[in-house]
């Protein structure tokens, strides 16, 4: 989850109509998602299946704008927040392989010009740590939240932006000893950005673009609001005050600030969305070959368990494990741990799930943020997993 101040930053998704296979007997998830609409307060709701990297069904209901008649399609770009932390994870190993870098490099070694303006313990926070969210850096707060707001007084490209707020987060004290606890840090990813960009020598925007956007032929996906300004040519982002629906149209409440990227910025539309989680379902074994199959099981691999949080924001992981990008959760709808990311920005909301032993992915996304848009998430995505998984087994 990315929820500073009022900026904001993920998941969310389309609505619409696609004739897409029969897998199911049906050729739109449509008919499933309409009830959620009305059970979650929803203005628009968007899924996808996967099965062996193909888009098995899929489906997109509701409107772009909460009490308009303007419907979204299945083509709109939807913002998908931190879903965005597997592919700056992606882009980190795509450099190790390439040698640029290694996963125990350390903030020092990468820029050793602040070292000495460097807290000591934070010297030595290594890439992986930076990944998992174990750095030491704590989870989101008021001196992330003052950095923020005073990277919009600073001169340059993002990647310059970048390098001054490590610059100044890198002088403060860690909360914790590195790779000892688990603390969700968009402040760690975005170091994690910066690290990526001083050993490529270009910026994580270009980069994700070039090395993940293209070659998976990723064609809705962009960076940043997924509205334009004045416009409402996309799903926008909703939030409930005093118990109303409100909409943010594109502008500085639309988004998250671009600095922080690498922690979630994306959007796509649902196809390319399950597009990328059929993907990382195969384990990279399909084309396009980005990174190694076994660096890939390093990405989805857990690396610590995280203690259960009861009422975590909606789009942080409540439980499970984490990995690189990426959560394992267990759920009482499947049969063994599957893994999952999500995120919310308080005005959007995505899910992604994966099990890899039977090659399924899901997506689902909706425009709004909250814990019941959560709970309906949830309740979908145990719906949609005992559909596949059933058609699976009849089809043996």
């Amino acid at each position: 989850m990315i929820k500073t101040r009022s900026y904001l930053s993920i998941g969310l998704l389309l609505c619409v109509l696609l004739p897409i296979g029969t897998a199911w007997g049906q050729t739109s998830l449509n008919p499933i998602l309409k009830p959620y609409l009305g059970e979650f307060n929803l203005p628009a709701l968007a899924a996808a299946v996967v099965k062996n990297g193909e888009i098995v069904s899929s489906g997109a209901v509701g409107v772009r704008e909460f009490g308009s008649n303007i419907p979204v399609t299945i083509n709109d770009p939807f913002h998908i927040g931190s879903d965005t932390k597997a592919m700056t994870a992606l882009l980190a190993a795509i450099m190790v392989e390439e040698g640029k870098m290694r996963w125990d490099s350390t903030i020092a070694e990468i820029f050793p010009e602040i070292a000495d303006k460097t807290d000591s313990k934070v010297r030595g926070v290594t890439l992986e740590q930076l990944l998992s969210h174990t750095s030491g850096i704590p989870s989101d707060n008021e001196d992330f939240s003052n950095l923020l707001i005073a990277s919009y007084g600073q001169e340059g490209n993002l990647d310059e932006l970048r390098y001054w707020l490590v610059e100044q987060w890198c002088k403060l004290p860690l909360a914790s000893e590195p790779g000892t606890k688990f603390a969700y840090s968009n402040m760690g990813y975005t170091i994690a950005g910066a690290m990526i960009e001083r050993v490529s020598h270009t910026t994580w925007d270009e980069l994700i673009v070039q090395r993940i956007f293209t070659p998976l032929d990723l064609k809705t996906a962009g960076l940043g609001c997924q509205s334009s300004l004045g416009k409402i040519d996309a799903p926008l982002g909703h939030l409930i005050i005093n118990g109303k629906v409100e909409y943010r149209l594109a502008g500085p409440n639309g988004d998250n600030p671009a600095i922080i990227g690498p922690a979630g910025i994306a959007h796509m539309s649902v196809l390319d969305f399950a597009s990328w989680a059929g993907w990382n379902a195969g384990n990279g074994s399909r084309k396009p070959f980005i990174v190694r199959s076994e660096t890939m099981a390093k990405l989805h691999t857990p690396i610590i368990t995280l203690p259960n949080q009861k009422g975590a924001p909606p789009g942080t992981p409540p439980r499970g494990k984490y990995a690189l990008g990426w959560g394992e959760l267990s759920v009482d709808w499947a049969p063994y741990p599957l893994m999952y990311h999500g995120g919310s920005n308080g005005l959007n909301l995505a899910h992604i799930w994966l099990d890899k032993n039977r090659d399924i992915a899901i997506v689902i996304v909706t425009n709004i943020g909250g814990e019941k848009s959560e709970e309906g998430l949830r309740k979908l995505a145990a719906q949609l997993y005992g559909e596949i998984s059933k058609t699976s087994e009849e089809h043996k």
